[in-house]
């Protein structure tokens, strides 16, 4: 049985346990909110992340284009589509003459896909599903990499596919050549 000097002595420790963590999670937290206030790319503690705010850049402007707006620059030769879907997801099908640039490997071969592309060109990415943010940030990407016209056709690949629109399966012939080595 315990003497009531030891339960004491116990509560207080349990105290002092309580107090230090709530220090040490206060300390935390100001030293993060501290830090994010003097990076320059900090994130926001205050932003909109509805659907709406995610089709528009930094000026306000819209980032989304219709099926029919880009279906009428794919027909006048007027953009480059980029898919941002997987390499798998790439071959299985995509729009007739799209470039895959798959987001993972973004940073790897924006160069060599989209470096023989003048910055005013317009661009047009997509993935699948209304909820697929893959094209969102390839777009973010490529407006990084200078290109000033970058659209997102959201929900893209179905839609196309719904439309009956051009689309194809595999390599570009140039594609083709690049993954084999050029041989």
């Amino acid at each position: 049985m315990k003497s009531p000097v030891e339960g004491i002595i116990e509560i207080r420790a349990v105290r002092q346990a309580l107090w230090q963590t709530l220090v040490i999670i206060v300390l935390a937290v100001a030293l993060g909110a501290g830090t994010n206030a003097l990076r320059s790319d900090g994130i926001p503690l205050v932003h909109d992340w509805s659907p709406e705010a995610r089709l528009r850049d930094g000026q306000g402007n819209r980032t989304d284009i219709s099926l029919e707006e880009a279906a009428r620059l794919f027909h006048e030769s007027g953009a480059v589509f980029f898919d941002a879907r997987s390499g798998e997801e790439y071959l299985s099908g995509h729009i007739r003459g799209a470039r895959s640039l798959p987001l993972d490997d973004a940073d790897l071969v924006l160069e060599e896909t989209a470096g023989d592309i003048s910055p005013d060109t317009p661009l047009i990415t997509y993935c699948d599903g209304e909820a697929c943010s893959l094209s969102h940030d390839l777009a973010g990407i490529l407006k990084e990499f200078g290109f000033e016209e970058v659209r997102v056709l959201v929900n893209g690949w179905t839609l196309w596919l719904e439309a009956g629109l051009p689309v194809e399966q595999g390599l570009k012939p140039d594609e083709r050549e690049r993954s084999s080595g050029g041989s």
